[in-house]
C-alpha cells in the first residue's frame, strides 16, 4: 500500500509515521487491489486530528477523527476505516451473489399487468369556476332546463346557502341542500 503521511502544525515524528504504516498494513489483507492512502495528522489547540483518504480500485474511503491524544485518534480512525472497508466488501458480496434467475424464468401474466396499469391510471381534474347568483328553486329549475348541463349550482335566496340542482337517472330532478 502506498502511504503518505502529512503533518500539519505538529513536528514530524518517525514514531507516528511508523505507527500509521503498521496500522495500514493490516488493511492490505482486506483489500483485493493495491491501495493508496493519504493520512493527515494535525493539532489544533488541544485537539489531535487524524484524517485519511483511502483510494482502492473503485472505492474511495474518507474518515476523520479527533481526540486529546494522537495515538487514540489514529486508533479510532483505523477502526472507522476497517468498518467502511468491511461494509463495502459485504455490499459487493451481496451484489455479486444476487439471484441469478433471468426475467424469462419468471412467468408474467400480461392481463395482470394490464389490470395493475388500469388501477394506477390517474384522472386529470379540470377546474371550472362558477358564478352563482342568489335565486329561487323555481328559477334554478328553469336555468337547468334551458341548458345542456346535468346540474346547476346556485345560491338559494330563501336559505342563503349554496345548493345543487341535478338531473337524476329516473328523469326527475334532485336538489342537494346543506343542513
Amino acid at each position: 500500500m502506498q502511504t503518505s503521511v502529512t503533518f500539519k502544525k505538529i513536528d514530524p515524528s518517525d514514531a507516528l509515521k511508523s505507527y500509521v504504516q503498521k496500522k495500514l498494513d493490516r488493511f492490505d489483507k482486506m483489500l483485493d487491489t493495491p491501495a493508496e492512502a493519504n493520512v493527515v495528522l494535525s493539532v489544533e489547540k488541544i485537539r489531535h486530528i487524524a484524517e485519511i483518504t483511502l483510494i482502492c480500485d473503485k472505492v474511495k474511503i474518507h474518515a476523520k477523527e479527533e481526540s486529546e491524544n494522537m495515538y487514540s485518534s489514529i486508533d479510532t480512525l483505523m477502526d472507522k476505516v476497517k468498518a467502511q472497508i468491511t461494509k463495502n466488501k459485504e455490499r459487493q458480496k451481496n451484489h455479486m451473489s444476487g439471484s441469478k434467475e433471468t426475467i424469462k424464468s419468471d412467468e408474467i401474466d400480461l392481463e395482470e399487468l394490464e389490470l395493475e396499469a388500469e388501477k394506477k391510471k390517474s384522472y386529470d381534474i379540470v377546474e371550472e369556476t362558477l358564478n352563482y347568483k342568489p335565486m329561487d328553486v323555481d328559477d334554478a329549475v328553469a336555468e337547468l332546463n334551458s341548458g345542456k348541463e346535468n346540474f346547476f349550482v346556485f345560491n338559494n335566496s330563501r336559505t342563503e346557502r349554496l345548493n345543487v340542482l341535478y338531473r337524476r337517472s329516473d328523469g326527475n330532478l334532485g336538489l342537494i341542500q346543506p343542513q
